[in-house]
Protein backbone atom coordinates (compact mmCIF):
# COMPACT_ATOMS: atom_id res chain seq x y z
CA UNK A 1 0.00 0.00 0.00
CA UNK A 2 1.39 3.56 -0.70
CA UNK A 3 2.19 5.57 2.09
CA UNK A 4 0.09 9.02 0.82
CA UNK A 5 -2.92 5.94 0.61
CA UNK A 6 -2.30 5.51 3.72
CA UNK A 7 -2.42 9.16 4.82
CA UNK A 8 -5.07 10.07 2.79
CA UNK A 9 -6.77 7.35 4.61
CA UNK A 10 -6.02 8.10 8.07
CA UNK A 11 -6.88 11.74 7.20
CA UNK A 12 -10.14 10.57 6.06
CA UNK A 13 -11.36 9.25 8.80
CA UNK A 14 -9.98 11.55 11.33
CA UNK A 15 -12.46 13.87 9.45
CA UNK A 16 -15.25 11.60 9.43
CA UNK A 17 -14.30 10.82 13.69
CA UNK A 18 -14.56 15.08 14.03
CA UNK A 19 -17.70 15.47 11.91
CA UNK A 20 -19.43 12.37 13.58
CA UNK A 21 -18.45 13.27 17.20
CA UNK A 22 -19.08 17.12 16.74
CA UNK A 23 -15.79 18.03 17.67
CA UNK A 24 -15.59 21.21 16.42
CA UNK A 25 -18.97 22.18 18.00
CA UNK A 26 -17.72 20.81 21.38
CA UNK A 27 -14.60 22.70 21.44
CA UNK A 28 -16.64 25.91 20.64
CA UNK A 29 -19.29 25.00 23.66
CA UNK A 30 -16.24 24.46 25.95
CA UNK A 31 -14.57 27.94 24.78
CA UNK A 32 -17.78 30.00 25.25
CA UNK A 33 -18.06 28.06 28.26
CA UNK A 34 -14.94 29.37 29.88
CA UNK A 35 -15.34 32.80 28.57
CA UNK A 36 -19.10 32.50 30.50
CA UNK A 37 -17.43 31.44 33.43
CA UNK A 38 -14.87 34.29 33.29
CA UNK A 39 -17.74 36.31 33.24
CA UNK A 40 -20.33 35.52 35.76
CA UNK A 41 -17.12 35.13 38.31
CA UNK A 42 -16.14 38.98 37.34
CA UNK A 43 -20.10 39.36 38.01
CA UNK A 44 -19.65 37.81 42.00
CA UNK A 45 -16.60 38.90 42.54
CA UNK A 46 -16.67 42.38 41.43
CA UNK A 47 -20.88 43.55 42.09
CA UNK A 48 -22.57 40.71 44.50
CA UNK A 49 -19.45 40.14 47.06
CA UNK A 50 -19.36 43.66 47.94
CA UNK A 51 -22.30 43.38 49.51
CA UNK A 52 -22.19 40.40 50.71
CA UNK A 53 -18.36 41.68 52.69
CA UNK A 54 -20.86 44.75 54.15
CA UNK A 55 -23.08 42.19 55.60
CA UNK A 56 -20.71 39.75 57.10
CA UNK A 57 -18.97 41.28 60.58
CA UNK A 58 -15.63 40.88 59.47
CA UNK A 59 -16.32 41.89 55.59
CA UNK A 60 -13.51 39.56 54.34
CA UNK A 61 -15.29 36.66 54.46
CA UNK A 62 -13.94 35.53 51.27
CA UNK A 63 -10.30 34.88 53.26
CA UNK A 64 -12.24 33.16 56.18
CA UNK A 65 -10.60 30.04 57.23
CA UNK A 66 -11.95 27.27 60.02
CA UNK A 67 -8.70 25.91 62.07
CA UNK A 68 -9.25 22.79 63.50
CA UNK A 69 -5.90 21.90 65.13
CA UNK A 70 -3.25 22.27 62.90
CA UNK A 71 -5.64 21.99 60.16
CA UNK A 72 -6.71 24.90 57.73
CA UNK A 73 -9.93 24.56 56.12
CA UNK A 74 -10.61 27.14 53.57
CA UNK A 75 -14.50 28.21 54.07
CA UNK A 76 -14.83 31.47 52.51
CA UNK A 77 -12.61 30.46 49.18
CA UNK A 78 -15.36 27.66 48.78
CA UNK A 79 -18.05 29.20 49.70
CA UNK A 80 -17.33 32.02 47.14
CA UNK A 81 -16.76 28.80 44.44
CA UNK A 82 -20.20 27.80 45.87
CA UNK A 83 -22.32 30.94 45.12
CA UNK A 84 -20.07 31.18 41.38
CA UNK A 85 -21.74 27.67 40.52
CA UNK A 86 -25.28 28.48 41.34
CA UNK A 87 -25.13 31.74 38.96
CA UNK A 88 -23.09 29.68 36.57
CA UNK A 89 -25.83 26.73 36.34
CA UNK A 90 -28.98 29.47 36.95
CA UNK A 91 -27.35 31.01 33.75
CA UNK A 92 -26.81 27.92 31.88
CA UNK A 93 -30.43 26.92 33.11
CA UNK A 94 -32.02 30.14 31.81
CA UNK A 95 -30.02 29.54 28.01
CA UNK A 96 -31.17 25.91 27.70
CA UNK A 97 -34.95 26.93 28.67
CA UNK A 98 -34.32 29.96 26.23
CA UNK A 99 -32.50 27.72 23.39
CA UNK A 100 -34.62 24.47 23.76
CA UNK A 101 -38.16 26.70 23.93
CA UNK A 102 -39.83 24.29 26.69
CA UNK A 103 -41.65 24.83 29.43
CA UNK A 104 -39.75 22.19 31.40
CA UNK A 105 -36.52 21.23 31.02
CA UNK A 106 -36.29 17.35 31.11
CA UNK A 107 -33.81 14.96 31.68
CA UNK A 108 -33.23 12.74 28.68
Amino acid sequence: MDVSLIQMTLISEFLDFLKEYKVVALAIAFIMGVAATALVKSFVDNLIMPFVSVITPSGDWKEAVLAIGPVQLGIGPFAAECINFIIIALVVFMVAKYVMKEEKVEKK
